[in-house]
């Protein structure tokens, strides 16, 4: 679980073995609150579902807001352009320039990217991400770090939690040398990327994942289909959905007219290492961005003038 390379980007030992984490006995805890909190985020929100809810623009999304934080304005190999989206979404699988610029394009139209040109060199386009994206990325990175939070409460997530803009800046920059991993890991999780690769597969996953735990019956027949209805998605894309998941061996198809699923353990398995394996990646950036934090901390005590967010690099 790519341990080695994880300690070699601590810079020590990780805090949290990955086993640690999947066999925890409040796993099942963790992984509720971590489903309420996701589908809590974009349920009544068809806009953000239709735009971010899919792998390309989610990968966008997600790259942009470390791109962003990671760029260093005198080094002109960290500027934040188109290029550099392109170099880090290939090693999600996502090779086609032609693609990535129709992303940027949709990105910029709905007011999440913008665009301008270099200071000093009007060849280079530069990105940015607007205040719209960050917002919602903060709040999406609160999100993730629930489950640790439940499963860890004596580990230090407050800044994350609390939404800090300072902190929020600090971790994306933080992530950069984490993303090769971070790409490697996902490609073990063939289960987790049949709902990534369908838009809105994220959330239809959580939904029905969630209406499966409030069951009292935990072989009960959940109802999926309203799914289309609740996150503004076609019937007939729901329904192909969970027909790859039942060809996958994840769900069983059941009930008049095949509305309705039941929970397979392989399902709840892969769902499980998958969310491990989140937490795994966000503990050891957290372990950086706290140790680069409370350093920051210690000059701004000493000099209030000082930005905290400049003194974190």
């Amino acid at each position: 679980m790519e341990r080695d390379e994880l300690e070699r980007l601590v810079g020590g030992r990780l805090r949290l073995t990955f086993d640690e984490i999947l066999n925890h006995p409040r796993l099942p805890e963790a992984r509720r609150a971590y489903l309420e909190s996701f589908v809590h985020l974009y349920e009544g929100d068809p806009f953000l579902v239709r735009l971010l809810l899919e792998a390309g623009r989610f990968l966008v999304f997600l790259c942009v807001a470390v791109l962003e934080a990671a760029q260093d304005p005198s080094r002109r190999e960290t500027w934040f352009t188109v290029a550099a989206l392109k170099r880090q979404l290939a090693m999600y699988g996502y090779a086609s320039g032609r693609q990535v610029d129709h992303l940027v394009a949709r990105l910029r139209e709905v007011g999440f990217l913008e665009q301008s040109r270099a200071p000093g060199d009007g060849r280079v386009r530069l990105l940015a991400a607007t205040d719209k994206l960050r917002a919602h990325h903060t709040e999406w990175l609160a999100t993730h770090y629930i489950p640790l939070a439940v499963l860890f409460p004596d580990h230090d997530y407050g800044p994350v939690l609390s939404r800090d803009r300072a902190f929020h800046v600090l971790h994306c920059r933080t992530c950069f040398p984490f993303n090769p991993a971070s790409a490697r890991l996902m490609m073990t999780l063939p289960d987790t990327l049949l709902f990534f690769t369908h838009a809105a597969g994220p959330l239809i996953q959580n939904a029905v994942l969630l209406a499966a735990m409030d069951a009292a019956d935990p072989n009960a027949a959940i109802p999926y289909i309203d799914a289309a209805d609740r996150f503004g998605v076609s019937r007939t894309h729901v329904r192909n959905l969970m027909g790859n998941a039942e060809a996958a061996g994840l769900v069983r198809i059941t009930g008049r007219g095949g509305h309705s699923i039941v929970i397979l353990p392989r399902f709840w398995a892969s769902y499980d290492r998958g969310l491990a394996v989140g937490m795994y990646l966000h503990d050891a950036v957290n372990l950086v961005a706290m140790r680069q934090w409370a350093r920051a901390k210690d000059v701004t005590d000493g000099d209030a003038t000082v930005p905290l967010a400049m003194t974190a690099s």
